[in-house]
């Protein structure tokens, strides 16, 4: 690989059981209330609120005794396939030490509220706002100091009730979307893990809607038009102006391994909007990074929700207005938090490197010493497809929570890559290690064989023994390509923040089947990367 430049960046450049919830309760009691505190106990009353088509939505009220309304109000809609009972904790400590009346409610289809599921449709932000009006008329809510929050399902429809329920003055989603299509079809490619928990959860521990069940139907025939054709309105990423209109204050929380809703769509969705907001990214995968917070435990992302709604509905002056709302944590080691004042501002700069022909031995980088040194195009490489090789992105849910909580990274012994199978490059070390940071790109054209093929790009950090580290990937399906024909593939990997230790190298392998996604390789076809001279194969790495 050739060393090209260094340049500035753009702008500086669980789901819970209910087994838990006696737990829940009693350890939401023992962090002690901050001085600001006015209630030192709650009530939980379960209530049945009838919305606007006659459904009836279960839920946990929780009420702050000891100080008198008007309160906040924080309405909560479960996950996907968890009741209202996951928020118990949170929920107790939000309303005993801050004062909020909040309404944790089952999202309609789930346990033991009535309905369908919908898939956060038209019917679920109708649900939200219907909450809000019975919350309203019995309890002692502020009509104008209303906030929603939620984890995964609970969180995306937060932002969709923001965008249609000017009320909704502020809102915390961890680990939910902004854009459905993005996440469940990256670049063509069906995420097929999270598509098969998500329907197995829905199937199991819910009733299914119509929609829902058209969507099965379809996705089992190999068709997914019908999800592509309701993503749209499911997805805050269409509505962001509408947010933006309404002043709606928005926190986001998410994990860098998040295997159903991919990071990178939440940060471009963030830069989107133009009203207070903060972005909050840390190891952990879907849902994990939050989970214990929602029974009570400490939790920062929880505790920084807490600050958002205390500065945002009670006007407190708790700093949190002044501080860089851009928070990053390394997905690997003990790093600490550090805090940006953009999404751009996270990388400092980019190295960008051209790869050479990649053969059936080890690679380096290829480096001249010179700063601009002329691509090497022209070179072939085919390898055959179909069959996986030891490179992988890894197990939605598990992956992530093993990295979050042990640094187990998701891994690959790089000398074991069926070079017959994959292209592989390696770099030159870091003497002194680097931290990348942001979103690694790379460009390389393929020729298929068969008009559908799809193809899969690692990033790792690799050590002297060739073991490596997944910083990073992509998916790339090509649709409809001519057989015979070279197609340029320009493609983001997933985003990061990843500190390789001094002495390891970087490593890029593209291969044509992995285990989280839907390929369509097969076996006994080809594919041929090249470097053409108007296109040379390159990566581009941004470092912190």
């Amino acid at each position: 690989m050739i060393p090209v430049r260094t340049r500035p960046s753009p702008g500086a450049r669980l789901r819970s059981l209910s087994c838990v919830a006696a737990a829940a309760v009693a350890v939401a009691t023992l962090s002690p209330a901050p001085a600001s505190a006015v209630t030192i106990a709650s009530t939980i009353s379960y209530e049945t609120i009838v919305s606007h088509d006659g459904t009836e939505l279960k839920a946990k009220v929780i009420t702050p005794t000891g100080a008198e309304g008007p309160r906040p109000l924080l309405v909560m809609p479960s996950a996907w396939a968890t009741p209202h009972i996951l928020y118990v904790g949170a929920a107790k400590k939000l309303a005993e030490q801050s004062g909020y009346q909040v309404v944790a409610y089952s999202s309609r289809g789930f346990w033991d509220s009535g309905g369908g599921i919908e898939v956060a449709g038209p019917e679920d932000r109708a649900d939200a706002s219907a909450v809000i009006d019975w919350a309203l008329e019995n309890t002692e809510a502020d009509a104008d100091r209303i906030g929603m929050a939620g984890i995964s399902y609970g969180g995306g429809i937060s932002l969709l009730t923001a965008a249609e329920d000017d009320r909704v003055k502020a809102v915390g989603s961890m680990s939910g979307w902004a854009d459905l299509e993005a996440s469940l079809y990256p670049n063509e490619t069906i995420d097929v893990q999270s598509a098969e928990l998500l329907l197995l959860a829905g199937n199991l521990l819910g009733t299914p809607g119509e929609a829902l069940k058209e969507m099965e139907r379809e996705y089992r025939r190999g068709n997914i038009d019908p999800i592509l054709e309701m993503a749209p309105d499911r997805s805050a990423a269409t509505k962001v102006d509408q947010i933006n209109a309404n002043g709606t204050a928005v926190m986001m929380a998410h994990g860098w391994n998040d295997g159903m809703f991919p990071a990178a769509h939440i940060a471009d969705f963030y830069e989107e909007l133009s009203g207070d907001k903060r972005l909050m990214l840390t190891p952990g995968d879907h849902a994990t990074p939050e989970a214990f917070g929602a029974v009570g435990l400490p939790n920062e992302v929880w505790e920084d929700l807490g600050r958002w709604f205390d500065h945002h509905l009670k006007g407190e002056d708790n700093g949190i207005d002044a501080e860089e709302p851009v928070r990053v944590k390394p997905n690997n080691g003990n790093g600490a938090w550090t805090s940006h004042a953009d999404w751009p501002s996270v990388t400092a700069g980019t190295d960008e490197y051209y790869l050479d022909r990649p053969s059936t031995s080890w690679l380096r980088w290829q480096s001249s010493g010179a700063m601009e040194a002329e691509p090497a195009t022209g070179w072939n490489y085919g390898f055959r497809t179909g069959i996986g090789t030891t490179a992988r992105s890894g197990t939605v849910i598990l992956s992530g929570a093993l990295q979050q909580f042990f640094d187990v990274p998701t891994g690959v012994l790089l000398p074991t890559v069926d070079r017959y199978r994959a292209a592989v490059w390696t770099s030159p070390a870091y003497p002194d290690g680097v931290r990348v940071a942001g979103v690694p790109e790379v460009t390389f054209t393929v020729t298929p064989t068969t008009a559908d093929q799809s193809v899969f790009v690692y990033l790792y950090a690799i050590n002297a023994h060739g073991t490596g580290s997944l910083l990073s990937h992509a998916p790339y399906t090509l649709r409809d390509a001519v057989p015979g024909e070279p197609v340029t593939v320009e493609t983001e990997m997933s985003s990061v923040v990843w500190d390789v230790p001094a002495g390891h190298r970087l490593a890029v392998v593209v291969d044509s089947r992995d285990l989280r996604y839907d390929s369509e390789s097969r076996i006994g076809n080809r594919v041929t990367v090249t470097s053409p001279e108007e296109n040379p194969t390159k990566v581009t790495i941004p470092l912190g």
